[in-house]
């Protein structure tokens, strides 16, 4: 039977999780709430993260475009989603919460837009205008 340790990060309390236990036995320890139980099976069995990046963009005032999933995706993704988004050019304006990139690496999850961008003026140069 083997004893792991966790922070909750579910809530601001963050409870100090003690788990031991193998897979599908589990028993938790020093939670304050059920959450604190869930988030620590998760954590072990399967755990998720929200990426957030920024990919290239054209024809705006920006250069990058903060983007983040719209969903957690596995944790032992995130480096091959990063590494997908590098290839991905938005075309401004795009708006915040748009769809940039759809269902990224088959996880059903899209990547979406973290702020508006609008298109460059005719010099080039314009304000933010979000």
């Amino acid at each position: 039977m083997s004893e792991q340790h966790l922070t909750c990060v579910v809530c601001p309390v963050g409870c100090r999780l003690e788990i031991t236990g193998a897979a599908g036995n589990y028993r938790v320890a020093g939670n304050r709430c059920p959450r604190g139980e869930q988030y620590a099976i998760d954590e072990l069995t399967h755990p998720v993260r929200t990426l957030t990046t920024t990919v290239r963009i054209q024809g705006s005032t920006l250069q990058r475009l903060p983007v983040k999933t719209a969903a957690p995706v596995p944790k032992h993704l995130l480096a091959p989603c990063r590494r997908a988004l590098a290839q991905v050019v938005a075309a401004a304006p795009v708006r915040l919460g748009e769809v940039v990139a759809s269902d990224i690496l088959g996880t059903g999850v899209d990547v979406v837009a973290a702020r508006n961008a609008e298109t460059a003026g005719p010099s080039g140069a314009g304000g933010r205008k979000d």
